[in-house]
């Protein structure tokens, strides 16, 4: 498969090195000082609202969007991002401002953004096609598309100008030089695209499974190798030295990722492990050293709970630092479960401290949640949570216990983000320096707690970042899913309120009378069709209300649910759940995401769905369903062993729930 792209794309790589290879432009125009506004100012999502003042003509992605480009055979320059990303404000404040490359974006191009969060189907067959023609991603996205919306190439962010930022090409040199060849060879143009498109289909589309009928004794025997093989290339891609995934020594400090569907994973094989001692239970240790180092870096925001969304190091210490929904949600299910393993007290209140962020900031009025909070305040990355030397040496007037504060939270050495800012981060877990001290951990968090409140209260004086107040059903699944786990092993009956409080509303909300969910709800509008993460997150996070409750109303919205999910997302000949409804608007291919990601695959929490309903619930119905999804997991867990640990995860249950 991967020479098949390289085969495919070829010419497309030589494009993109057509463009790094404009020469230099100079001069710089700002837009005019007037206000203007475009046709996002009539959407509710809050990132396309960001742009709506943009000179930029933007257009959300719409058939009216779509037929233009074909009526008027133009390029469509698709940009993605989202309202917490931080270098898509940059590039907004660097290039969509600018009045010179927005008249000529105006007049060469149809210009579309859209919010990665709302239109995920439209973020993840593009960002296909940039991973595939050069090898990289992120966001902003930035893509330029044939007039029938067949991707040509793209990238990510790009600075305004050529030697803004080192080599990088310009953007302003970018699209005259994208304009230019579609005016020159747009039959290359076009073939170029065509040859990007069937790389996508044959990537995103095949699941090669056949439906098959064997006994349970014969499925078991086929599917239990797979969380075996998943544990074992985990252990390869393990940090032993830092804890999390994904480190080679060749690309020693990349970006780390708390990537929560591999801790579920751990977590389930640390309890299935024959020896309980942690030195001898590799699951056990991988998890914990990679809790543990999570918690002493900066990705965790100390004063004032929560994770952002990655460190921007391979030692947790500088976090990008926006922080997600579904991020907080995950992790307080994983450490509130970690805490049921082990025992260890300081898992518990970090759990708690994930639950009471989100209850504080990130709940809406009507008790559903927010889906993030912003990297940015006034215009600075990591502003509202960094802190300098002036302003530490003003806290330590006012807030009593400081200086404990100050060592344990390692304050008192040099600057530790742009050098002259400090992350605040202690150089090992609370229970650890406990320990050293000769101190239980509850001891030193409580000689703690009143000065990080106070720190908290300081800091809360600053600009806040902004807050993407759009409500999506799938993250607030998630999110439902930790109160409701956090609530029921800490007997926390205020996290199961919030949980309540939340299902409630989304219920009501974003489902329709004939059963079927909306994605998102913003602006008292709920709009655009659910995906499968929609109907699969939101079950999840009701079977884990019924188990914390046990009330029945729970079990009956879940099942009600996944009969429609069934109904509308599965293919009919692998078993494999498509990732959009048949129903859905069609775009270039209708596609499967077997991986578990940032978010783990809805294909997956379907599967851990139908455990539930199979054997906790014991709804003998779903048996059959669950089989052909777990089946559909084997071409995928057999290439790529830790692509989907969380489906590896419901493998191992289920063998356990027939064993």
């Amino acid at each position: 498969m991967i020479l098949y792209f390289h085969t495919t794309i070829r010419s497309t790589r030589t494009f993109i090195g057509l463009l790094s290879a404009v020469a230099c432009l100079s001069g710089f125009a700002f837009a005019e000082d007037r206000i203007v506004t475009n046709r996002l100012s009539k959407e509710s999502s809050p990132y396309l609202l960001q742009h709506a003042h943009n000179p930029v003509d933007w257009y959300p992605w719409d058939s009216e969007a779509l037929d233009l480009a074909k009526k008027e055979n133009k390029l469509i320059f698709l940009s993605v991002g989202y309202s917490a990303c931080h270098w898509c404000h940059v590039m907004e404040r660097e290039s969509f401002v600018d009045q010179e490359i927005a008249n000529y974006l105006n007049e060469n191009f149809v210009c579309i953004k859209v919010d990665r969060e709302e239109r995920p189907d439209i973020d993840q067959i593009y960002m296909t096609a940039i991973q595939l023609t050069s090898g990289r991603s992120g966001w902003p996205m930035s893509v330029f598309l044939t007039p029938d919306a067949k991707p040509i190439f793209g990238g990510s962010y790009f600075p305004a100008r050529d030697g803004d930022r080192g080599g990088s090409p310009g953007f302003l040199s970018v699209i005259r030089r994208a304009q230019s060849l579609w005016k020159s060879d747009s039959a290359g143009v076009l073939t170029q695209a065509d040859r990007v498109t069937d790389a996508i289909v044959a990537s995103m589309s095949k699941a090669n499974v056949q439906m098959q009928s064997e006994s349970t004794a014969e499925l078991i025997e086929s599917l239990s190798r797979l969380p075996i093989q998943t544990e074992e290339r985990l252990v390869e891609q393990f940090d032993a030295a830092y804890g999390g995934f994904s480190y080679d020594d060749a690309n020693s400090n990349r970006p780390k990722f708390p990537e929560p569907s591999n801790l579920f994973f751990l977590l389930q094989r640390a309890k299935q492990a024959s020896s309980p001692d942690a030195e001898q239970n590799l699951a056990r240790k991988m998890l914990t050293k990679t809790l543990d180092s999570m918690i002493a870096g900066g990705i965790f925001d100390h004063f004032g709970g929560g994770f952002h969304r990655y460190s921007t190091d391979r030692f947790w210490r500088i976090p990008h630092f926006e922080k997600m929904l579904y991020d907080n949600g995950q992790l307080a299910q994983v450490y509130a479960r970690a805490f049921e393993l082990t025992g260890r007290h300081e898992y518990q209140v970090v759990a708690e401290s994930i639950c009471d962020f989100a209850i504080r900031e990130l709940r809406s009025k009507d008790g559903a949640f927010f889906a993030s909070l912003d990297a940015d305040s006034e215009n600075e990355e990591g502003k509202f949570y960094r802190w300098s030397r002036v302003e530490l040496d003003a806290a330590a007037r006012t807030v009593e216990g400081f200086h404990e504060l100050e060592k344990v939270y390692q304050l008192t050495q040099a600057p530790n983000f742009e050098g002259q800012f400090y992350a605040p981060q202690p150089e090992k877990t609370l229970t650890a320096l406990a320990a050293e001290r000769s101190q239980s951990f509850t001891e030193l968090d409580r000689s703690l707690s009143s000065a990080r409140r106070s720190m908290a209260s300081i800091r809360s004086t600053r600009v806040r970042p902004a807050t993407d107040e759009k409500i999506l059903t799938s993250w607030n699944g998630l999110m439902i899913a930790g109160l409701a786990d956090a609530g029921r092993i800490f007997k926390r009956e205020d996290y199961i309120a919030a949980a309540t409080e939340a299902a409630t509303f989304v219920l009501a909300e974003l489902k329709t009378k004939d059963g079927r969910l909306f994605r998102t709800f913003a602006a008292g509008e709920a709009k655009l069709n659910g995906y499968l993460d929609d109907y699969a997150f939101l079950v999840y996070g009701l079977l884990s209300l019924h188990q914390a409750t046990l009330q029945s109303q729970w079990l009956d919205e879940a099942t009600a649910l996944t009969d429609v999910q069934m109904e509308f997302f599965q293919d009919r000949t692998s078993g494999v759940f498509f990732y959009t409804s048949s129903d859905h608007a069609e775009l270039i291919v209708r596609f499967h995401d077997p991986v578990d990601g940032a978010v783990p695959s809805g294909n997956s929490v379907t599967a851990a769905n139908l455990n539930y309903l199979t054997y906790l619930a014991e709804r003998t119905e779903y048996r059959a369903p669950l089989l052909v999804t777990l089946r559909s997991s084997i071409p995928m867990l057999t290439k790529h062993p830790s692509a989907c640990p969380l489906m590896a995860t419901q493998i191992d249950r289920w063998i356990e729930f027939n064993h």
